[in-house]
């Protein structure tokens, strides 16, 4: 099993905008044409992972005109699934806190109401690497049972960045250990062999992404493959992750996943075990209450990071975007919010390095 460069030292709710915004999602698609779609979002040429995202697709959630808003995929948008409240309102944020070096963006909210309560360009569409694995997990738990059988591919086997490892080819795997390997080491091959059994191809199964952006209100993000490891034509915002992170723990079966530290797996190999272990620097350095994420990391995308976490109730998620150090920003965000705004006594935790 290769080990991810982020680590280097250093039946869900569905809120959808209601039947008329699901009509609307899908009277666009079909106006594109399901051929329209996958050559849209399929890359011309090489994917060079330093590019970022274009110009066009630097667009905010409302629009000022009277035609629909649409994704940068050319999708009609429906209402945002989860509503955060205080965006675009930095001014009025609970928290001010501010870093020596700072990410490229970055928001702290609390997962169960919404309320944004730190944000620092919230709203600027960046590349976001393995974040993008939030959205492959959510479309596999909706289209397939945890015992599903799913086949390793050629395709996925030559799969490049970081892996899995121990998949041979021609196997079945159990969905469920797939998923594990997705989100614990970051298995760029778990993303192709689950896209490739949900949808047929990795390349409808990257149409149903955007699709399923466009339905919870995703309006900067966009999606060129099921693992985020080329940067080009795939980018996001911290405010449309913050969104589709609340809409992936609705899943349980994800929010079981993502709070796992180690895992122990039955597996088609020699011993019949699999032993994976959570990449998440909050996992690793015990922070009290922490409940996931995802990790992510290229070198145009640069550490990226969607940390969760519960104490007394409270729940809190931090998303940071290009961060020199995301572990410890994102301890310091919810560490003040816990104390500062909901009122917590402090808890005891092991240090966390400054470069992590």
């Amino acid at each position: 099993m290769s080990t991810p460069p982020f680590m280097r030292p250093a039946g869900r709710r569905r809120r959808r905008g209601g039947l008329l915004g699901r009509r609307r999602v899908l009277a666009g698609a079909g106006a594109l044409g399901v051929g329209a779609i996958v050559t849209l979002l399929v890359l011309a040429g090489s994917t060079a992972v330093h590019e970022r995202a274009p110009a066009s697709a630097r667009r905010t959630h409302l629009h000022a005109s009277s035609a629909p808003a649409l994704s940068p995929a050319g999708l009609e948008l429906a209402r945002p699934a989860f509503t955060l409240t205080g965006l675009r309102s930095p001014a009025a944020d609970a928290l001010r806190l501010s870093f020596h070096h700072q990410p490229r963006a970055g928001l702290l909210f609390d997962l169960s109401s919404g309320r944004v309560l730190w944000q620092h360009n919230a709203l600027t569409p960046l590349p976001i690497a393995s974040l993008t694995k939030m959205m492959t997990a959510l479309l596999s738990v909706e289209s397939a049972p945890p015992d599903a059988s799913v086949l390793v591919t050629k395709r996925a086997l030559e799969t490049d960045g970081s892996k899995v490892g121990e998949f041979k080819l021609g196997r079945h795997v159990r969905l469920e250990s797939m998923l594990y390997g997705l989100m614990l080491p970051s298995g760029n091959d778990a993303a192709v062999a689950l896209a490739i059994h949900v949808a047929g191809s990795v390349e409808r199964f990257v149409a149903r992404m955007n699709l399923e952006a466009a339905k919870l209100g995703l309006g900067c993000t966009r999606f060129s493959s099921p693992h985020g490891f080329y940067d080009a034509g795939n980018f996001s915002c911290a405010a449309d992750l913050a969104v589709l992170a609340h809409e992936a723990l609705a899943q349980p079966r994800i929010a079981r996943i993502a709070r796992t530290f180690q895992a122990i797996l039955p597996f088609p190999i020699k011993g019949g075990k699999l032993y994976l272990y959570n990449n998440n620097p909050l996992m690793f350095y015990r922070y009290p209450g922490v409940t996931g994420l995802k990790t992510g990391y290229t070198v145009a995308a640069g550490r990226c990071l969607v940390a969760t976490a519960e104490r007394r109730g409270v729940r809190l998620g931090v998303v940071l975007l290009h961060s020199p150090a995301p572990a410890s920003e994102a301890r310091h965000l919810l560490d003040a919010a816990f104390a500062r705004i909901y009122h917590q006594r402090a808890v005891a935790e092991p240090p966390i390095p400054s470069s992590a």
